[in-house]
């Protein structure tokens, strides 16, 4: 069944997607993690990727994805994958990337160092070879630099994939899941905006079908309140409701208030409407939302993320009275002490929380009432 691992590592992203054909997405890796700090609880991100991909005796992934270039997205990430743009990260220890996708910016962005020019030269390298890579964005966006590198524009129009189109990679039909893009904007590009790595970043709806049943998750950059009401605006300006459906979202920005609105607020962050149309209304039945953040804190008012004002907001529309599902915060499962991978498998009952304890038992610890045409949400702790 298919499968979605999200890793704590504080305020830094890495999900691992397996796909019931055995295929392997990830989406951003930034491994952080102070190995000589006893007190660092976040996870040995390159470990557990290795031991993941070797426990599948895979040597490669189908997709490594950048939502942007932050580096709390990419920290590291050239270390244990095979690039094609350079012999010095080539070696038998690395992981082949069959698809590297990316967002225009990375492509087009200027005076880059360290592992952001890293990729940025992979990145070129691929679009140049003509294979191996999607760029999300309208292929006219880099008519000039093809141009300029003496390539032929309608020879590379193929390896774009537009806001509001599906990524041609995967279908339903033949892997059980679709990959539908919400950014970056055509509309956007097209009126030569100045290109911004959050507002630009890809930000997709992942749609897994299980014996004929649905289960949706919005993934992606760490768009603000803005982009997310662009996102509510474009898609139903299309006619395309169901395309803002989600049974799972991965947070943007870390539980940050701005995710939400432009104010903060005291107890709980007020969403602007848009905002809270795609949360309220379509938010599913025992939807689950994950905060890839440090633990939230309990008092104050930290200037930077994760924001108690938002995690109030989220726990409210997921709990009793809203959703009936679940807030889960990476740093703080399955407790803060000693947080582990959330592993959310889904099936024909849609979304599932499931943790192994440390004796590889699983005990049951409650469930959810049940949507409208599934069973219950059962919880393995």
């Amino acid at each position: 069944m298919p499968k979605l691992t999200f890793f704590p590592l504080n305020n830094a992203d890495c999900c691992l997607l397996d796909l019931d054909g055995g295929q392997k997405i990830i989406f951003d890796y930034a491994h952080q993690k102070d190995m000589a700090d006893p007190n660092d609880l976040r996870i040995d991100l390159e470990k557990a990727i290795r031991d993941d991909l070797n426990a599948a005796k895979r040597k490669d992934v189908d997709v490594f994805c950048i939502t942007h270039l932050d580096n709390d997205h990419i920290c590291r990430s050239s270390e244990i994958f095979w690039l094609e743009h350079a012999s010095c990260y080539q070696d038998d220890d690395r992981f082949k990337i069959k698809e590297l996708w990316v967002p225009a910016c990375v492509i087009l962005e200027d005076g880059l160092v360290d592992e952001s020019r890293i990729w940025r030269q992979e990145a070129r390298h691929r679009l140049r070879e003509g294979k191996g890579i999607r760029v999300f964005s309208r292929p006219e966006v880099l008519r000039k630099w093809l141009e300029s590198q003496g390539l032929d524009f309608d020879s590379r129009k193929h390896l774009f994939v537009d806001a509001g189109t599906l990524v041609p990679t995967f279908n339903r039909g033949t892997h059980g899941a679709e990959f539908f893009a919400h950014s970056p904007f055509a509309s956007r590009l097209d009126n030569g905006e100045l290109m911004d790595r959050n507002t630009d970043g890809i930000f997709v709806q992942v749609t897994f079908e299980v014996s004929g049943v649905k289960t949706k998750l919005m993934l992606g950059a760490d768009a603000d309140y803005e982009v997310l009401s662009a996102i509510v605006d474009i898609t139903n300006y299309h006619g395309r409701p169901e395309r803002l459906e989600w049974d799972v979202f991965k947070l943007p920005h870390h539980c940050s208030y701005l995710s939400l609105g432009p104010d903060k607020g005291d107890g709980e962050t007020v969403p602007v409407d848009q905002v809270k149309e795609l949360y309220e209304v379509h938010g599913q039945r025992g939807g689950v939302i994950v905060s890839t953040s440090k633990p939230i804190p309990q008092t104050g008012s930290d200037t930077q993320p994760p924001h108690r004002q938002a995690a109030n907001y989220y726990r409210r529309i997921t709990g009793f009275n809203g959703l009936r599902g679940d807030f889960k915060v990476t740093m703080e499962h399955p407790r803060v002490s000693a947080p582990k991978p959330l592993v959310i498998e889904i099936d024909h009952t849609k979304a599932r929380i499931v943790t192994a304890v440390a004796s590889g038992a699983a005990v049951l610890t409650g469930a959810a009432a049940p949507r409208a045409g599934r069973g219950p949400i059962f919880r393995l702790v």
